[in-house]
């Protein structure tokens, strides 16, 4: 679908603004009309890659969440001065060449730290109660049946137990206070020297050898990539509980894998994987103990709508000629 909006505000000049995959952001509940007053919007419910050179030739904005942003696809595209990211991660952007070509890449840090926070700790506690398995247990009629007045699953308390940090940005500290407040202990480990009231910070290997839980929050760079590998999970506690809902790129898969069925470690919580959306037989999918959500960590409502502002302001700044939250 191709939606195409004329808007001239005032005496401004009337800018081509693309969008190249809106329903990666919304099942209609977002309202993308907040982009008129920067001109001609064009808007794409999906582009592939072999589509996105065409799409973009005209352009001098560019909004996109996972469209790939390189040479090849933005070689034609002369008249780009700005390309503005639904999202906080830019792996999709080679901002090499956006340097060269002196294109302003602008992402949107911080907009859903509450949201993918709280969906680290509905792993966490998917794993430790067992609220699915329970629920599927009661629907399929077990407790009809039951001769017990509880049956049991195995479950834990996270009260005294640590949890381990890799990656200390906005997410990872909303993390720590979560865990503070079930009376967790939290280790971290961040890149660079960073400092928190509750919270230990400590090089990689002791992270990975006295938490109990492991919860990755870095971005994926050429330094992070499949960091998550095997000398990182033989180096993890017996039993640990290892969770990610950074980027699947950090994870060495079958890695991860040969650690959950070795039971090396107890299972993992992700919202990522290597390749999204996942493919067909993918061996990830039948490994019990692993519990996988669809990239969906941000995607509540009120953190689409404040994606979208975010991505607004970004543009307005730009526009005034003092942009913020520039990636260089």
């Amino acid at each position: 679908m191709e939606v195409v909006i004329h808007i001239i505000v005032g005496d401004s000049r009337l800018m081509k603004v693309v969008i190249l995959d809106a329903k990666t952001l919304t099942n209609d509940d977002i309202d993308f009309s907040v982009f008129d007053e920067f001109g001609e919007v064009t808007i794409y419910d999906y582009t592939k890659y072999n589509q996105i050179a065409e799409r973009i030739k005209d352009a001098e904005i560019i909004l996109c969440n996972k469209s790939i942003m390189n040479r090849m696809t933005l070689k034609d595209a002369k008249n780009v001065k700005y390309i503005g990211l639904f999202a906080t991660g830019y792996n999709n952007v080679d901002i090499e060449y956006t340097n060269e070509r002196n294109i302003t890449v602008c992402n949107a840090g911080s907009y859903s730290t509450n949201a993918v926070a709280q969906h680290v700790f509905a792993l966490i506690l998917e794993h430790y109660n067992k609220v699915g398995e329970y629920n599927k247990f009661v629907k399929d009629g077990g407790w009809i049946h039951s001769e017990k007045f509880s049956p049991f699953k195995p479950m834990k308390e996270m009260d005294g137990r640590t949890l381990g940090i890799v990656g200390y940005g906005s997410i990872g500290k909303k993390v720590a206070k979560i865990a503070q407040a079930f009376d967790m202990k939290v280790l971290a480990y961040n890149r660079s020297p960073k400092k928190d009231e509750g919270v230990r910070f400590v090089e990689m290997d002791e992270l990975l050898e006295k938490s109990d839980i492991v919860s990755i929050h870095c971005p994926l760079n050429r330094d992070s990539e499949k960091m998550c590998n095997k000398d990182f999970f033989s180096k993890m506690k017996d039993g640990a509980l290892f969770i990610n809902t950074s980027r699947g790129g950090v994870v060495d898969e079958p890695a991860l894998i040969d650690a959950v069925k070795s039971k090396k470690i107890s299972g993992a919580g992700l919202d990522v994987v290597a390749v999204e959306p996942m493919e067909k037989h993918e061996e990830i999918l039948d490994i019990d103990n692993i519990i996988i959500t669809p990239h969906s960590a941000w995607a509540p409502v009120e953190t689409r709508t404040r994606l979208v502002e975010i991505v607004k302001n970004n543009i307005k700044k730009w526009v005034a000629g003092a942009p913020v939250n520039v990636i260089k």
